[in-house]
């Protein structure tokens, strides 16, 4: 069965381009897409550093572009990951009256982490942790689409 999944980050250069990029990788049967809360990269490749460190995993991001998570995402998806708690809550300030589309962090799907969210490597600097994390949730993610 494939579903529609969006993955959701604050500017859609970092996380959620790598969560699609690992995703769309380990699971090609689904269709996936990601999006940023804000618009301020919209049009643009994910972020040079990214790029690097998943071509290091055999990840291309290359022709992933940045746009802005909007209220008809609700209806184009099966399923809304978000990397924060923030992102949850933007994402659901769009929500339509009456959708019941599921939004759920990615780090949801990976417990044994310990972490509550994926924090955004464009502040920290650290891409190899971020996609750590993304990796072994899109992992449980997966195991949870395909159960």
């Amino acid at each position: 069965m494939s579903h529609r999944i969006l993955f959701v980050c604050l500017g859609n250069i970092c996380r959620s381009p790598a969560a699609e990029g690992v995703f769309r990788a380990r699971a090609p049967h689904h269709v996936t897409d990601s999006a940023g809360t804000m618009g301020w990269h919209a049009g643009n490749p994910p972020y040079s550093p990214m790029q690097v460190a998943a071509k290091g995993r055999d990840i291309d991001l290359s022709d992933l572009r940045a746009r802005q998570f909007c209220a008809a995402d609700f209806d184009r998806f099966d399923l809304i990951i978000g990397m924060d708690a923030n992102n949850i809550a933007d994402i659901e300030d769009l929500r339509p009256m009456g959708n019941d589309t599921p939004v759920h962090l990615l780090t949801a799907f990976a417990p044994e982490t310990g972490a509550d969210h994926v924090p955004d490597p464009y502040y920290t600097r650290n891409f190899d942790g971020a996609l750590d994390l993304i990796e072994a949730a899109v992992e449980g993610l997966t195991a949870h689409l395909d159960a």
